[in-house]
């Protein structure tokens, strides 16, 4: 089997093109990033060891991809990934990398009648609905009421049937709309699809800043004595969010990407789900436990441009459709995040410090 990795120099595509090289030694992995991300090139040695071709390429240069030739699989986790992409940035960089790369992608795929995995993202949901639903302030964390009026939502998180009306960032609406062009390929060319809406995914390797990669870069801070600042809903840091080990989210590409037949056009929302979620103040905690350092952690009380107090996956459907579930913990991730961080310090300190 051949398999193309879009982003594939990323925290996520190479780990995911590193995972599948140690369990399928025979199919052909090839890696394309433009390397725009900084931290990103640390990856391509690790690329190299394990026997995957790196190509330095745009999914934003139609011509880029044309040169490669026939694959049978793509995994598209290229993107600018941050929630403030075209907030506070250029507007124009996120609608080139996250929508028209993505259709890039899917003129190459037409081409040669590949199958598309596409990792979006549960941005695509608004963010006035999600504010709104009814929730329970507890000491550390917001969590959902067991009364709600919206549908798709439920004490176990927020399902693929939550409503779409509503703005949710620009970030968000070139991953919905990147869905919306996938949808109409696979009808129009018959091209074989499924859409991973993720929540946090995390784990070692992952360049992290406070607008994406947030685990990360919180126990970045405190191993090196850094300041922090809970930010918004009151300065107490009780926000809440559902965090994915890269190997977990692995298991289920692995199985999408061979069972790609029976799942076609299948769409999952895809995350840690409530077992495996955290609030930042809890984070603290458990970094303060982790490193042995208390910092500073500043209160600002005004929100964030396109922030919610709250995301936790739904995994019911997709746990239904293919038996996974995550099985990593929130302390196991943030172990193993801190002996990487430890281990690499003066590689990682440029980039995280």
């Amino acid at each position: 089997m051949k398999i193309i990795i879009t982003g594939g120099a990323g925290f996520v595509g190479s780990n995911l093109a590193i995972f599948l090289k140690r369990k399928y030694s025979d199919y052909e992995i090839i890696s394309i990033d433009n390397l725009k991300r900084r931290g990103s090139e640390l990856n391509l040695q690790r690329l190299r060891e394990y026997g995957i071709q790196f190509f330095h390429a745009d999914v934003r240069c139609k011509e880029d991809l044309m040169e490669f030739g026939k694959f049978d699989i793509m995994i598209d986790s290229a993107a600018e990934p941050s929630v403030l992409a075209g907030i506070n940035s250029s507007l124009e960089s996120v609608i080139n990398s996250n929508l028209m790369g993505t259709i890039n992608c899917l003129e190459w795929a037409k081409r040669y009648k590949a199958g598309i995995i596409f990792l979006s993202t549960s941005r695509v949901y608004p963010i006035q609905a999600i504010e709104n639903l009814n929730y329970i302030e507890t000491e550390t964390r917001f969590e959902l009421s067991s009364f709600q009026t919206v549908a798709g939502v439920s004490r176990l998180g927020i399902s693929e049937s939550f409503p779409l009306k509503g703005y949710r960032s620009i970030y968000g609406t070139t991953k919905l709309a990147s869905e919306i062009f996938i949808e109409e390929y696979k009808s129009l060319y018959g091209i074989k699809t499924i859409i991973n809406r993720c929540g946090v995914i995390t784990g070692p390797w992952q360049m992290g800043k406070i607008d994406q990669g947030f685990v990360v870069f919180w126990l970045a801070r405190h191993l090196w004595k850094q300041k922090l600042a809970y930010i918004g809903y009151g300065g107490l840091g009780k926000q809440t969010r559902d965090i994915l080990h890269i190997l977990d989210l692995f298991e289920l590409i692995d199985f999408q990407i061979h069972n790609i037949d029976s799942l076609n056009g299948e769409l999952f929302n895809v995350g840690g789900g409530v077992e495996i979620s955290i609030s930042l103040c809890e984070l603290t905690n458990l970094c303060r436990e982790i490193t042995g350092n208390t910092i500073e952690i500043e209160k600002i009380l005004k929100h964030r441009p396109a922030d919610v107090k709250y995301y936790i996956t739904d995994n019911s459907f997709v746990h239904a459709k293919t038996g996974w579930k995550p099985s990593i913990s929130v302390k196991q991730i943030l172990h193993e995040i801190f002996d990487w961080l430890v281990s690499n310090e003066n590689k990682l300190k440029p980039y995280l410090g």
